[in-house]
């Protein structure tokens, strides 16, 4: 399979985001045997940022990608940088104490900071914007939001504004939300120009990065050894950031992991660009949206006016029959006066989940790392990731165990029938959504 797992061949044609960039010529796939101090597997957002900070610490470092640089999630995403964990933070209380939360959650703003820090350090032009919104479409649901933002603002600090009724549509001029909260914490980029961005600045610290180079076997040891087809990369220290991609990469490179994600198709639609006086009326802040479903809907402006609006998930790794005809008729549920209106552009792709939604950082070996299970919230908790492992491959390893804490389960079912297991949990849960 491809590193985007089977995701049908139009959907990966139409990715709107690879439609306003000019990618650079492909780095030549690995041909020759290296030896270097670290070998990083996976080449989006936290292998490439976890090659930024081993460099900028003065280590050689050499990052091997399957396909393309950010070609899978990375370059896919609905560009939402939030605040958090899917988790939530009562899990994270629960298995690592008030105090390893709110060091988790002070963490997770880091990574936040550290998106700003690196688009003015490298000059990366992405379409940063700040502000975000949380709905709810049921008094149900509105409950569970405003008692989850009464926790955040009492035991993190994160300040929101808060409307119900009428005032939502201060907010979001929609009839189809109860409640909403508004904070200017998050917010949205675009993903790929982000990627490839952090990919520029790696070269320029003099990371050495091979595309199409995937990685078939990993030998473990006092040194790793990373083979692949035509080459091999012998290293001190060994990162591992392939995600939901590592099952393809063959056997023998971390099998222990694959039974603990779950690759989970997700679908975004981009109309044209719309009216400024329409987005203004719709949105009037710029934030990025997002309701708290079980299976969402999340979506925003870019920086064309296009709206981009994401969900409609898939736990059977085939894509959803008749998706254009659902996802509009979905938009037009939140913004009717958009009924009619086409999706010019239609794309998917795979974001890894773990079965708790939290981060799974750890270690295989003393001297091999893996960050993986991101859950939604990979645009934040990516450049995290790579800050904490270059900070414990350079022996200061404190943050990045505060992480490795949390526990982690298989799937049940394996990985022959997580699928269906998972595909008939999530049928229930779109059940309970549309029951209120």
């Amino acid at each position: 399979m491809s590193v985007l797992l089977n995701i049908d061949a139009d959907l990966a044609r139409e990715n709107h985001y690879e439609l306003g960039v000019t990618r650079d010529p492909p780095d030549e796939p690995l041909a020759q045997d290296l030896v270097t101090d670290v070998v990083v597997v996976g080449g989006g957002f936290a292998g490439l940022s976890a090659a930024i900070e081993l460099a900028q610490r003065g280590l050689r470092v050499v990052l091997l990608e399957a396909g393309r640089l950010c070609g899978a999630a990375s370059g896919r995403n609905g560009g939402q940088a939030i605040v958090g964990y899917a988790c939530g933070q009562g899990l994270l209380e629960r298995q690592i104490g008030i105090a390893g939360a709110r060091a988790a959650w002070d963490m997770s703003l880091e990574g936040l900071r550290l998106i700003d820090e690196r688009i003015a350090r490298h000059g990366i032009a992405c379409e940063r914007s700040h502000g975000y919104l949380y709905v709810a479409e049921s008094p149900r649901k509105a409950r569970r939001l405003q008692a989850e933002m009464l926790a955040l603002r009492r035991g993190y600090g994160l300040e929101v504004e808060w409307a119900m009724g009428p005032q939502v549509r201060q907010h979001i001029d929609s009839p189809r939300y109860s409640a909403s909260a508004y904070e200017r914490v998050s917010g949205h980029l675009h993903p790929l120009k982000y990627g490839l961005g952090l990919a520029r600045a790696a070269r320029k610290l003099g990371v050495r990065i091979f595309e199409r180079s995937a990685v078939t076997q990993l030998v473990r040891g006092p040194r790793v050894v990373a083979r692949t087809a035509s080459g091999s990369v012998t290293a001190d220290f060994g990162v591992l950031a392939g995600n939901c991609t590592l099952a393809e990469w063959g056997p023998g490179v971390a099998p222990e992991l694959v039974p603990r994600i779950m690759p989970v198709g997700t679908y975004i639609a981009a109309t044209d660009p719309l009216p400024e006086a329409l987005r203004q009326r719709l949105i009037p802040s710029g934030a990025a949206v997002c309701d708290n479903n079980f299976v969402l809907d999340y979506f925003r402006f870019d920086a064309q006016g296009c709206l981009l609006f994401g969900g409609r998930v898939s736990y059977s790794t085939r894509t959803p029959a008749r998706l254009r005809e659902r996802m509009a008729a979905r938009m037009a549920q939140v913004f009717p006066e958009l009924a009619g209106v086409p999706l010019r552009r239609l794309w998917g792709g795979f974001v890894d989940i773990s079965m708790n939604r939290a981060p799974d950082f750890g270690r295989l070996d003393a001297n091999l790392y893996h960050v993986q299970g991101f859950s939604g919230h990979g645009v934040a908790l990516t450049g995290l990731a790579g800050c904490l492992v270059a900070e414990a491959v350079t022996a200061q390893a404190d943050r990045f165990d505060v992480l490795a804490r949390i526990r982690h389960l298989d799937f049940p079912g394996g990985v022959r029938w997580r699928t269906p297991v998972l595909a008939l949990g999530m049928a229930w849960y779109r059940l309970r959504d549309a029951l209120g």
